[in-house]
């Protein structure tokens, strides 16, 4: 990743003189509160602005209800967002002391929808999937590599032989009084390479979508990540290990859409794996503790199931980035999804259909091939105690076989002596978590393994 460098304090400050020239000033309702919010909007001088020309844009919650973790004043950090190119939407909550979790959660719901629908503070142009809702003290690190895709292995478009980088985002706080561990998600909206027959060139059509917000945050009123800082935590955001749209994919001389509905091992592990390794690797110089949590869902549940096991398989661990970097996480809280293969047989009609078809197109029969399928699920990876703690969630209306693959894995890592908790039926059918009571049970759950600071109204203690 490549960050805009200002080369003088002259130029930084003409920059932001000249942004800030250009503000807009409104009120925005807060469900939060209760009550509008004073506003402000500052365009940048040099905006950046994504494939379909729509600006990137930083909404900036401050003056929350609890003492801000970054050391810098909020001047600073806006006029540093402003500065790379960032449209900048100030929220100003007025020290409210109900703008905290879970409330604040609301307000980020309203805010992702709000974007997503193509309308929030009257402008109509913010960026679908580079918009970010930041509280106070907070910072970006955008499309930061964590692996080179090996194009070979889905083999969409047919043009695609070079592979692409996948990548993250890191959202950490500036200049911390103490640093602080990181939620590591993978995305559940995809990132591909788009070929262009036309102009015979690859585009950006549908690079860094990992918060697409009509496929994730809005698409499914997600405001966990992004409001993990208001727990005393970063996040980050890492492009799905499938590097190819999700209802395609194919091996090289294999039937098209074979890799339908699912990932593969070793790419995703590996790639998993180097995301984990890459974030703690770079987290230092972020102000970031290098304890890590995984949140995930639907697919992303899939892919962040392969960062909790404690087996070591060395065509697993050899390959990516910083390898000599350690890869475990410290806790996961997994949604509905598929952590053993060799489970979609158990029922039939339970809503597996496109794995229980596709699956053996790849592998071979499981009957034949047991070991093959065995490898390529979270479960494969789980062989002791010291396979990190586990929070499950899921509805039960769900489709039934989300509840068979979560209570197979639950029993598994009981079993080892695993410390495992659920959740269950917060909300109906494929759904996160939205409300107050499983918010905060999902914030202290990492809080009790990630040991952030303690924050409040009257500062940040241990």
């Amino acid at each position: 990743m490549m960050l805009r460098k200002i080369v003088t304090v002259w130029t930084f400050f003409t920059l932001v003189t000249s942004a800030t020239a250009g503000a807009k000033n409104g009120t925005w309702p807060s469900q939060a509160i209760g009550r509008p919010l004073e506003f402000i909007v500052t365009e940048s001088p040099e905006p950046l602005r994504d494939v379909a020309g729509k600006y990137l844009t930083v909404v900036y919650l401050k003056h929350l209800g609890f003492k801000k973790i970054g050391g810098n004043s909020n001047a600073t950090d806006v006029a540093w967002l402003i500065a790379q190119g960032y449209r900048v939407i100030e929220l100003d909550y007025a020290h409210h002391p109900a703008a905290i979790t879970p409330n604040i959660n609301r307000d980020i719901i309203a805010i992702n929808d709000a974007v997503a629908a193509g309308d929030f503070c009257g402008l109509q142009n913010s960026s679908h999937y580079q918009t970010y809702v930041l509280f106070e003290g907070y910072r970006i690190a955008r499309n930061v590599p964590y692996f080179q895709d090996d194009p070979t292995v889905y083999n969409t478009p047919a043009e695609y032989l070079i592979g692409d980088s996948l990548r993250m985002d890191i959202i950490y706080p500036a200049n911390p009084v103490q640093p602080v561990p990181t939620i590591l998600s993978f995305s559940y909206s995809n990132s591909y390479a788009t070929y262009d027959a036309a102009s015979k060139q690859f585009t950006d059509a549908n690079r860094n979508q990992r918060l697409n917000l009509g496929y994730t945050l809005a698409g499914f009123n997600d405001s966990f990540l992004e409001g993990a800082p208001a727990a005393g935590m970063a996040w980050a955001i890492a492009d799905h290990p499938k590097y190819c749209p999700w209802g395609k994919g194919k091996p090289i001389d294999g039937p098209n859409d074979a890799y339908k509905s699912y990932q593969t091992n070793p790419d995703a592990a590996q790639k998993v794996k180097s995301a984990v390794r890459t974030l703690r690797s770079l987290g230092t110089s972020l102000g970031l503790s290098g304890k890590i949590g995984i949140y995930g869902f639907s697919r992303g549940s899939d892919a962040g199931s392969m960062a909790i096991g404690d087996r070591e398989v060395p065509e697993f661990e050899n390959a990516g980035f910083y390898q000599k970097v350690s890869d475990e996480v410290q806790a996961a809280a997994l949604g509905p999804g598929v952590f053993d293969f060799t489970r979609i047989y158990a029922v039939t009609g339970d809503g597996d259909s496109n794995l229980e078809t596709r699956c053996p197109w790849v592998w071979g029969s499981l009957e034949e091939h047991p070991e093959i399928w065995e490898r390529m699920g979270a479960a494969y990876l789980v062989e002791s105690a010291a396979t990190a703690p586990v929070l499950f969630f899921y509805n039960t209306d769900d489709q039934p076989y989300y509840r068979d693959q979560v209570l197979h894995f639950q029993a598994q890592l009981e079993s080892l002596g695993v410390p495992v908790s659920t959740m269950v039926d917060y909300g109906t059918g494929h759904s996160l978590p939205q409300t107050g009571p499983e918010l905060i049970r999902m914030y202290t759950f990492f809080q009790r393994y990630l040991d952030p600071p303690i924050i409040n109204k009257d500062g940040v203690k241990r």
